[in-house]
Order: C-alpha cells, then sequence, then structure tokens
C-alpha cells in the first residue's frame, strides 16, 4: 500500500511538471509571435500600403502661399505615412471642384481627399454623402459628417500678434490691408489684426479694400495701387489672400509689409516685417492616422496657437526695438488661455458696444456671424 501510493504521487507529480511545460511553451510562442509582428509589422501596420491622398488647390502647389503650406505639410509626412500626393491644382470654388474630387476617388483611387478652400464647402459635403468610405478633410470649413471633418485655426490669434508688430512699427498710424472676400473668417482677421494693433498704438487705423479674389494676381496688385494711392500715408501693408502683389508693391513703393500664409521673408529683404503662418503637418498626421487605424470620426474643430497650428514666423530686423517682447507677453496669454482677442469691451466702427466686459465671442459667432468690424477699421466702397 505504501508502495502505490508512492508510486501514485510521482505520475501526479510528473503529470503536473508536463502540464506547466506545454503552459510555458504556449506563452513562449505567442509573446515570441508577438514580438515578431511587431518587428515586421505584417497585418498590423495600417501604413504598409500606399494610401493615395488627393490635394485640391486654388492655385498652385508651389505658390509659396496658402496653397503651398498644406502641399509642404502633406509632403513632411508622406514617408511616414507611405502617403501618395495627387494635386489638382487650380481648381476653382464651382462644381469644377466636385468634379476634380470625384475623378481623385473614381480614377486615382484616393482614400483620403484635402479640400483646402472655404468655398469647396458644397462639394466635399455632397461627396461625403455619397462616398461613406472615402475621408475627407476640409481645412477652414464648417461643416462634419461622420467622414468629414473641418478644422479652423485660431489664425485671428497671429493676427492679433501681427497687430502688435505693425502698432510697434508704424509712424504715420495708417494701415492698409487687401483682402479677398468679406465673408465671416476675413471680417474676424481684419478685426483681430485691428484689435492688436490699436493695443499698442490706440490712434491708429486700418484701411480695408477687397479684391474679391483668393488668387488673381491682377486684381491684387490693382486694389493694393488704389488703396496705397488713396492713402498716401499708408506705412505698411498687409492681406489676406493667397497673392504675393500686396507685398511686392509695398516693396515697390518702400513700405513695410506684413505677409500671409507662409514666411516670405527671403524674397522681400527690405520691406518684410513678419507673417501669419500656418502649420498642417501635425493635424495631417493625426487624423489621416486615425483614418488608416480605423478610428477616424469626422467633428469640426477649432485649433489654437498652443497647438502649433498657426503662429508668427520670425521677427525680421526690420521691426522696431521692443516689439519682440511684446509680443512673447500677448502669445504667453493665448497659449495659458488668460486672454483672447474677442474679450469684452469690444467696440464695432460706428461707436456700438459689440461685446460687453466680461463676456466674449463664440466660436460659432466667429465662424459665421461676423459681418462688423472693430472701431478703427474703415472699408473702402
Amino acid at each position: 500500500m505504501k508502495d502505490i501510493n508512492s508510486h501514485n504521487k510521482k505520475n501526479s507529480l510528473g503529470s503536473l511538471m508536463l502540464l506547466l511545460h506545454i503552459v510555458g511553451a504556449i506563452l513562449l510562442a505567442g509573446i515570441i509571435g508577438m514580438l515578431l509582428i511587431r518587428d515586421v509589422g505584417i497585418d498590423t501596420d495600417v501604413t504598409s500600403k500606399t494610401t493615395n491622398v488627393g490635394l485640391v488647390l486654388t492655385g498652385t502647389k508651389d505658390d509659396a502661399n496658402y496653397c503651398q503650406v498644406h502641399y509642404d505639410s502633406l509632403k513632411n509626412i508622406k514617408d511616414e505615412l507611405n502617403l501618395s500626393i495627387i494635386c489638382k491644382e487650380n481648381i476653382k470654388e464651382d462644381k469644377s471642384s466636385y468634379d476634380a474630387m470625384k475623378e481623385l476617388i473614381e480614377k486615382d483611387g484616393c482614400k483620403v481627399i484635402v479640400a483646402t478652400s472655404f468655398g469647396y464647402e458644397e462639394y466635399v459635403v455632397k461627396l461625403a454623402a455619397m462616398y461613406h468610405d472615402i475621408c475627407f478633410l476640409h481645412p477652414v470649413g464648417r461643416d462634419s459628417m461622420s467622414n468629414l471633418e473641418s478644422c479652423m485655426g485660431r489664425m485671428y490669434q497671429a493676427r492679433y500678434l501681427a497687430g502688435i508688430v505693425a502698432g510697434m512699427r508704424t509712424d504715420t498710424k495708417e494701415i492698409g490691408y487687401v483682402a479677398s472676400f468679406p465673408i465671416s473668417e476675413v471680417i474676424c482677421q481684419i478685426n483681430a489684426f485691428t484689435l492688436g494693433l490699436r493695443s499698442v498704438a490706440p490712434d491708429a487705423n486700418v484701411h480695408v479694400i477687397y479684391d474679391n479674389s483668393w488668387v488673381d494676381d491682377d486684381l491684387a496688385r490693382t486694389a493694393s495701387e488704389e488703396l496705397l494711392d488713396a492713402h498716401p500715408d499708408i506705412d505698411i501693408l498687409t492681406m489676406h489672400m493667397n497673392s504675393l502683389m500686396p507685398d511686392r508693391t509695398a516693396a515697390k513703393r518702400r513700405i513695410w509689409s506684413i505677409g500671409i500664409n507662409k514666411d516670405n521673408a527671403d524674397l522681400f529683404p527690405d520691406s518684410y516685417l513678419t507673417a501669419c503662418v500656418w502649420s498642417w503637418d501635425d493635424y495631417y498626421r493625426d487624423t489621416i492616422l486615425s483614418f488608416l487605424q480605423g478610428k477616424f470620426h469626422g467633428r469640426h474643430e477649432w485649433v489654437g496657437m498652443e497647438n502649433g497650428i498657426v503662429g508668427l514666423s520670425d521677427l525680421t530686423s526690420n521691426c522696431a526695438p521692443g516689439t519682440k517682447e511684446a509680443v512673447e507677453a500677448a502669445e504667453k496669454r493665448f497659449k495659458d488661455r488668460s486672454f483672447d482677442v474677442f474679450y469684452g469691451p469690444v467696440t464695432d466702427n460706428k461707436g456700438n458696444i459689440r461685446i460687453p466686459e466680461g463676456e466674449s465671442m463664440s466660436d460659432e459667432e466667429m465662424l459665421n456671424h461676423f459681418e462688423w468690424y472693430v472701431e478703427g477699421v474703415t472699408v473702402e466702397e
């Protein structure tokens, strides 16, 4: 009896040891498998296949302006995410944009469409409702769907800082502003620039002229010249369009300029002060990667200076002494959210209080309902 019990105990111990060996082998195989999959990237790497991205531009991808910053940002992340960028250039804000985007999807096999102009909105929405498996990104847009995301950077914050730059530099207190269309986004930025300007030069004035185009160089040049001829005391010219003609006109007239969208200080070394610039790299990286991972869900998003999507380019040596310190102090207030541009009290150019003290303007109002100008702005008829 004693010998039989001893034998049974040995058999039980042996079975237990065998079971532990089997379990250990399974666990080890699983760990090795996961490590191999992670290292090799097989079937788990969402960037293992090339993704075609269609980019629709109102101008050209090398315009040294708004269109180029979008192209450059996508180009900067293309290798990281294994993207192929297919551009449609000089696409108008009409049905031709619909046709261009549809061709990018059906002919070029694009899984992501980036429509870079506000005026494409109607056609982006229509296509997003038709192609549910395509990711639509609409910078400076307003709408959203499950497969459509729009993003508005708080460029008005950078405009406020540019106004400070102008206020520190101007001698005449007369500033020119050449703008594209009198839409809410553009008026918002005119107002922000003026508030920044008058924060350091309270009696300064901003003279605005519209040329009703984003990209037409001839219209931009004519508008710039007309504005400067009508107001010969203007000593700084800024703009909101995808044309360098206001900068060129300022250089020719030997006055200062403040650019937009891209830093072009190297093109205008004797007249350029700074520029309000976009940087879309991080935004495109995050949104496209989320789409590839199956995590994308469209929304409308406002992104501020703290995220790096908007800001001022490096101040040039043409800026007045003390400008850097004044800009940094204001920028710090934006980033720690202790201040924003449209905190009351704000008065319009007809003397009416538009934003009472202690109140602020909502994002929805800034995006859709800016139909008035702040004190200090006059618009050419």
